[in-house]
């Protein structure tokens, strides 16, 4: 490690990122989708967690077709390192914020004539062409045009306005059941049949995420939005023979300092655990804060020195604490792996969104920007970054 990325850590909780794997997630999602078929890297919330510039740096070098965020900030922090590659923007950008976008040549969702034409008046101000795709709601019931009977002429409208091209038509898949998503296909289908009919030609049609990526090889279209498959987040039921995808992030942390409590003591906010035999506590230098959720407490469970530690009492904003009873050799400076996988240790994402409630999507996501996070290539470190020093 090079001392001036060691500088830049600049405390004892970070985020490992492991670019070898991320490729290698990207190089099967290739191998299982048609050489016809584009895909769009899904880097909203920063990346899930890994930091979106590195991780798009990495995917760009790799050959990816485009990338797909969430809103035009998360847009523009990309577009101001990578100037040549398409920038989708997936969710709705207000009327306010269309001069940025078009002015940057981010790529639009729309679902409104309106807007469509707003867009078609500000890029003819700027002398563009603005690239829009158009979202289509077949049953998500969450953004998009409704498949009404005057669908086909406003996409008519849309696809002739000056300054604006159609170069999208895309719906999303409720994953609901094999039976629901079937039945949104097949109403982007018919859709598609009936505008090719009236002569207009949108060259990149996409149903696809992640999970339908896997689950419906015949849905691939133009295009698949790549999101948590790149992030090892293995879709259920997928099949491994193409290859193994791995997480590339271990979140990590270690221990600041350990004491001996005697049965009865409390620990941490509201003694939420109270032992009955002495225990040896370890404090970590990490909290909620930093994306270790609190709903955790006293459930979460953390591996040091390739052993198991239970997380005990509540779960602080800034640090947590861990029961090393059974693991005496532990000290302070020692790793601990909270998330991820390493030599010694593991802790699988599904145990963790398991244990709190939610889907693994939602673990990586949340971790904040005032960890670090560590990139590693060939296995040294290439880069660190340190969103507070920045």
């Amino acid at each position: 490690m090079k001392s001036n990325n060691k500088l830049m850590i600049m405390r004892d909780t970070w985020v490992e990122i492991n670019l070898d794997i991320l490729i290698k997630n990207f190089l099967i999602a290739k191998e299982i989708i048609s050489s016809k078929t584009k895909i769009a890297a899904v880097l909203k919330a920063n990346g899930y967690g890994h930091g979106a510039i590195e991780i798009a740096k990495a995917l760009i070098e790799n050959g990816v077709d485009m990338i797909a965020v969430a809103s035009l900030s998360e847009a523009l922090e990309l577009r101001r390192n990578f100037k040549e590659i398409p920038i989708l923007i997936m969710g709705h950008t207000s009327d306010e914020y269309l001069f940025s976008a078009i002015e940057n040549n981010i790529t639009l969702t729309i679902f409104s004539m309106n807007q469509a034409e707003k867009i078609s008046l500000i890029a003819s101000e700027l002398n563009k062409v603005s690239q829009v795709h158009i979202k289509i709601d077949t049953g998500f019931n969450r953004l998009g045009f409704k498949p009404t009977k005057d669908l086909v002429d406003i996409i008519y409208r849309i696809y002739n306005l000056n300054n604006v091209k159609a170069e999208g038509l895309f719906t999303h898949l409720a994953l609901e059941s094999y039976e629901s998503d079937n039945k949104q296909f097949s109403h982007f289908s018919d859709l598609i049949a009936e505008i090719e009919k009236k002569g207009i030609k949108i060259p990149l049609k996409h149903v696809c995420d992640s999970i339908g990526m896997v689950r419906y090889p015949e849905f691939h279209l133009d295009m698949i939005r790549l999101g948590a498959f790149l992030y090892g987040v293995k879709p259920f039921g997928f099949d491994d023979s193409k290859g193994k995808i791995k997480m590339p992030l271990t979140f990590k942390t270690k221990i600041s300092f350990i004491k001996d409590i005697e049965p009865g003591e409390g620990v941490g906010y509201d003694y939420s655990f109270k032992p009955k035999v002495p225990c040896k506590i370890g404090t970590l230098p990490v909290g909620y804060a930093d994306g270790y959720m609190r709903c955790l407490s006293n459930i979460g469970e953390v591996s040091v020195r390739g052993k198991r530690a239970k997380v005990v009492g509540k779960i602080c904003m800034d640090q947590c604490m861990i029961d090393l009873t059974n693991i005496p050799e532990a000290r302070v400076g020692d790793e601990v792996v909270l998330l991820g996988e390493c030599i010694n240790d593991k802790i699988p994402i599904l145990e963790v969104a398991e244990k709190a409630g939610t889907n693994r999507n939602e673990i990586l996501s949340i971790i904040s920007r005032r960890v670090p996070r560590v990139y590693i290539k060939n296995k040294e470190i290439v880069e660190v970054v340190n969103y507070l020093l920045e």
